[in-house]
């Protein structure tokens, strides 16, 4: 049963990476073996034993409505695969021995009042990435951005959003005046995000 039209479907509102990954990668592995369905390849099976198909047919349906509640998360548990998603896309980006993630300053910082997601290290200025989901975290990478200026560490920055629309504009604009680049979302700007890390670190993970 299923020619594979159900992660089609999902991949016109979804982008096709990000459901190979983190949260809703979960659900869906989760969803399929619950009812007993395989994944080849995008292609859904169901075996049907002793000719039950009328019970066959019922736990396929339902896997089918299960796997596309995934675009239907509520608002915050999209923010939460978003920051799975942005992890997972800097580990297959950066090479390991080239990042560290919710890094602070043991110097400046030994408590970590100020963290950073993610530390680029090997570069004449390290460079600071933060994945940002709302105005609270928005504000913190500020505060963390302006106390790293006060102790004269060098560094630059980057933030990708979760959606930079859903920012408030007082809050992004004081952002914006100590982030070197920031991107508005992940999916969108995936390749564009790659490039710009890869130009930095001159190597892919």
């Amino acid at each position: 049963m299923g020619e594979g039209h159900t992660f089609m479907h999902l991949t016109y509102e979804l982008d096709e990476r990000s459901l190979a990954q983190s949260t809703r990668s979960r659900i869906i592995d989760t969803t399929l073996a619950t009812f007993g369905v395989a994944n080849d390849d995008g292609e859904l099976r169901l075996d049907v034993p002793d000719e039950s198909f009328g019970d066959a047919l019922f736990a396929f349906v339902q896997a089918l409505v299960k796997i596309t509640d995934v675009k239907f998360l509520t608002h915050e548990r999209v923010k939460s695969a978003f920051f799975d998603d942005f992890l997972d896309f800097l580990a297959e980006t950066v090479p390991e021995s080239r990042r560290q993630f919710d890094f602070h300053d043991p110097e400046h910082d030994p408590d970590g009042k100020y963290k950073i997601d993610c530390r680029i290290n090997q570069l004449p200025k390290p460079l600071f990435v933060f994945g940002i989901t709302n105005d609270g975290n928005c504000r913190d990478a500020t505060i963390a951005l302006l106390q790293f200026e006060r102790w004269n560490v060098t560094h630059q920055a980057l933030a990708i959003f979760a959606a930079q629309e859903d920012i408030n504009r007082q809050v992004l604009a004081r952002f914006s005046d100590v982030c070197d680049k920031f991107f508005s979302s992940l999916p969108a700007n995936r390749d564009r995000i790659e490039k710009y890390l890869w130009e930095l670190v001159g190597s892919r993970a």
